[in-house]
């Protein structure tokens, strides 16, 4: 048996319908992009389909945002107004969760997303996607920690407080109902 992750073909055809609808809603956020070539890569890439239905079913309502020339990839982030509902109450890893003595969270933001296959948005990411919109003015979301700063059993996440984007600082093994993670999928 295949352990590559697939939809249903009633599935796919709902999750395309979705994404189409979101991509037409937001035409600002990719005005040089036509929807006809982004339907062709997803239809050809059946797990990163499966992946965006996951962060899709988790709050994520992902988006394409860009377009890498280098690579021809569509790069889709999770653009829900707020941190995706599915993927709060997390610490940022598995090291940050093994090392609770009680009360642990349910998950990391960083198996979550390895599971769904997506990666965390880094801090500049992040600072992009606030430039299409007003993102978590009510939540937050752990971005990629730098290595030196994970090192000394840190982790960082952002939100938008009074019209400004701030990047803080907390124990990579906090978690809080309102703290979550973005990601994001090249396809």
């Amino acid at each position: 048996m295949s352990d590559i992750k697939r939809l249903l073909p009633e599935q796919r055809e709902e999750l395309l319908r979705v994404l189409k609808t979101r991509f037409e809603r937001n035409m600002n956020w990719h005005k040089e992009i036509e929807w006809s070539k982004v339907k062709a890569k997803l239809e050809a890439n059946i797990e990163k389909l499966w992946s965006l239905n996951e962060m899709e079913k988790l709050g994520g309502e992902p988006d394409v945002v860009d377009y890498d020339k280098k690579t021809g990839e569509f790069i889709f982030y999770d653009c829900s107004t707020e941190s995706p509902k599915g993927r709060r109450s997390v610490c940022y890893d598995r090291q940050a969760l093994e090392s609770r003595k009680g009360f642990k969270p349910k998950d990391t933001a960083m198996d979550m997303a390895a599971s769904i296959g997506i990666e965390l948005l880094s801090e500049e990411q992040y600072r992009d996607l606030q430039k299409l919109g007003n993102f978590d003015l009510k939540t937050s979301s752990w971005v990629k920690t730098p290595p030196d700063i994970r090192k000394l059993g840190g982790a960082i996440f952002c939100d938008r407080r009074y019209n400004t984007v701030f990047t803080y600082h907390n124990g990579a093994d906090s978690f809080y109902a309102t703290r979550g993670f973005r990601g994001l999928i090249r396809v």
